[in-house]
């Protein structure tokens, strides 16, 4: 992408914070690269270089600044909401694709060639995709030194190095000296089950609010609790189980994760979901822009200007919870949801809050469940969905584009075009899926004239592509704040 030297240069001598994530400036007399909030002082333009991302930046031979430290910069590109197979990509590699696998792999799950993702990557973020793999695990293992206690040895296995020494070359290729050496005191011993906390930062604003009663009103018995401004929940990654704590640090721009795992190779996999559940990657100003336009929904984002689309820990869980959800309320869909948990859920001992019981059953164990106390037809659908999910777990994959996912989405047992449209939403990350036959969508576009049909919302909603995802959530909320709550919608159920 094409960077104008003599805008970023201005973001820069103002140390504008609406830039920050867009661009990473890097300065030719020192080989460092830079925030565009960095507090040091201001290089000359002669003297400067810009890229489009961090790992364009390191692969041009510069390496981050100690001062603004890049590695807690929010994750930002302007291609974001433009190009689909970098996102899905992106999404791939924070799983670990390129971990184990080869680009040419990982382009043929997109369903591409491998030179035409290294353009993709180029065009986009200014580097090849196994720059940007290698530098998200050389920030990721920085943040760790900055704010863990963990030895050097964990934290070259959490970074995803096969080795110490091989962790140790790369830092002092990149640092010109060892990992220990930035760290400012000496490390702790880390037990195994000690609680590890990062910084998570978005792009101000974040209705933390709004968010949390989201989380709250469908928070799942002994997997869930929202608690003391505070989001807890179990996870389970490879059926290891843990749990997970976020809070909001406003002043800083960024949540708190605190995370209890038994194996540290997990951290990268836990924090791209935490980043992807709370939604930390989007633009609010960007998605502000676009949705103003419609006079009905220009007082809505001016009331809640940080609104994000929550997400889902696991699209498994997220799909089981869609189905059990339909055609009731939000508080029977929880009641319902906690039961399959109880029966088929895993035990989790040692739990960091005493309400964290269980973690959510994986796919096999539902698999043969006998869902008696729920509606024939929608236990069916749950099974099968567990079933095709044990046997292929990429199955909730993002497709090519949005009409693909869903099509592949309502391909699965007991998944229609409404729930497949609030999966690809939550689980899949598509900030343009939009369920228009919503009938809490359809009662919150009416202006006093009667509520519209499907055909003339989804009409009216071209204007806000490509994010008719936030569009529907500023509708949702606007309707539960009016709206009974016994009158839930089948939207809010899940």
């Amino acid at each position: 992408m094409d960077l104008d030297p003599a805008l970023c240069h201005q973001a820069l001598l103002a140390r504008d914070a609406r830039f920050d994530g867009r661009f990473f400036v890097a300065v030719k007399t020192t080989g460092i690269y830079c925030r565009p909030i960095c507090p040091a002082r201001t290089p000359k333009p002669e003297n400067c270089l810009f890229f489009p991302s961090a790992a364009a930046a390191q692969q041009a031979g510069f390496r981050p600044c100690l001062r603004c430290r890049p590695e807690t910069a929010p994750e930002l590109g302007a291609w974001r909401g433009t190009s689909n197979t970098v996102s899905r990509a992106l999404a791939l590699i924070d799983a670990g694709a390129l971990d184990t696998q080869s680009v040419e792999a990982l382009a043929d799950r997109l369903g591409i060639g491998g030179r035409q993702l290294r353009r993709l990557f180029m065009h986009h973020l200014g580097a090849a995709p196994l720059a940007v793999a290698q530098t998200r695990r050389v920030l990721l293992a920085k943040q760790l030194i900055h704010e863990t206690d963990l030895s050097m040895a964990q934290i070259a296995h959490a970074s995803g190095y096969g080795s110490v020494r091989r962790f140790n070359e790369i830092f002092q290729t990149m640092f010109a000296r060892p990992p220990a050496s930035l760290r400012r005191a000496p490390a702790a011993h880390n037990a195994a089950d000690a609680p590890i906390t990062l910084s998570l930062s978005y792009r101000p604003p974040y209705d933390w609010a709004s968010i949390l009663a989201f989380f709250h009103a469908r928070a799942i018995p002994g997997v869930e609790i929202v608690a003391e401004n505070t989001y807890h929940r179990t996870i389970e990654l490879n059926g290891a189980v843990g749990t997970i704590a976020v809070a909001h640090q406003p002043e800083r721009n960024r949540l708190r994760a605190t995370i209890r795992f038994p194996h540290v190779a997990a951290l990268p996999t836990i924090i791209a979901r935490l980043r992807r559940m709370f939604d930390l990657g989007a633009d609010p100003a960007m998605i502000a822009a676009v949705l103003s336009r419609d006079p009905l929904l220009a007082p809505l984002v001016a009331a809640r200007p940080g609104l994000r689309v929550p997400g889902a820990w696991d699209p498994f869980e997220l799909g089981v919870r869609a189905i059990a959800g339909q055609q009731i309320t939000v508080a029977a869909a929880t009641r319902l949801t906690g039961r399959i948990v109880q029966q088929y859920g895993i035990r989790s001992g040692n739990a960091a809050h005493p309400g964290l019981t269980h973690a959510f059953p994986p796919a096999p164990a539902l698999a043969t469940a006998t869902l008696a106390f729920m509606p024939v037809a929608r236990a069916a659908a749950i099974t099968r969905l567990a079933a095709a999910f044990a046997a292929n777990p990429a199955l909730f994959e993002r497709a090519a584009d949005l009409d693909a996912s869903v099509e592949q989405l309502c391909a699965l047992p007991g998944i229609g075009p409404w729930t497949a449209h609030y999966i690809a939403m939550r689980a899949q990350r598509e900030p343009d899926a939009f369920p228009a036959a919503d009938i809490g969508l359809l009662r919150a576009m009416d202006e006093g004239q009667g509520r519209p049909t499907p055909a003339a919302l989804l009409a009216r909603a071209q204007n806000w592509r490509p994010w008719r995802a936030y569009a529907a959530l500023h509708l949702w909320t606007s309707e539960a704040a009016r709206a009974p709550a016994q009158e839930t919608t089948d939207a809010l159920a899940a």
